[in-house]
């Protein structure tokens, strides 16, 4: 243990979500608060569970670590997310639109979609929510603790930070 103090490492929550589910639009709002509430102290973390159901999901979800890798996650999963149904309308075409439209390199998305650089980190993600017990979307972990979002989005948030503050305090953060 060193003498300097150092900085608390952020909680971590990993939301499992996928891009043409309309209860992960809903969760946006909460995890829109969760970011402003807590800063950099709370790592929330996209984590892909492609639900068959939506044919689209897949390359959603490959689209957004393509995003990732451009720098601009989290707004890309909005902007997808707050228009499933056009997703749900026009498939891999909205996606390369909407990176687009957000000044991201909309032709290495077209290739990313094509080449299929990003499935193994979907393939993944995928597994590993599996191997936990992720059944649906959203899904929140914290601190090892399963909130299913893809029942009722009811309460969820205040569990996410009754969880998030216990943590912050123990550790100081």
């Amino acid at each position: 243990m060193s003498d300097s103090p150092s900085p608390a490492a952020p909680v971590v929550l990993d939301v499992w979500c996928e891009l043409q589910c309309p209860d992960c639009r809903s969760a946006l709002a909460d995890l829109r608060l969760l970011r402003e509430r807590y800063g950099d102290r709370l790592d929330v973390r996209l984590r892909h569970f492609p639900l068959e159901k939506h044919k689209h999901a897949f390359a959603a979800a490959q689209a957004a670590e393509e995003a990732v890798e451009q720098g601009q996650g989290w707004a890309y999963v909005e902007a997808v997310l707050g228009k499933v149904e056009e997703l749900d309308r026009r498939g891999e075409a909205f996606l390369v639109d909407t990176a687009r439209e957000l000044g991201l390199d909309a032709e290495e998305f077209d290739t990313a979609l094509i080449d299929g650089r990003h499935i193994l980190i979907v393939d993944a993600d995928q597994a590993e929510g599996k191997a936990i017990g992720v059944t649906g979307t959203p899904t929140y972990v914290i601190d090892g603790v399963r909130l299913d979002g893809g029942k009722s989005q009811e309460g969820l948030r205040e569990r996410v930070e009754e969880i998030a503050d216990r943590l912050l305090a123990a550790s100081g953060g």
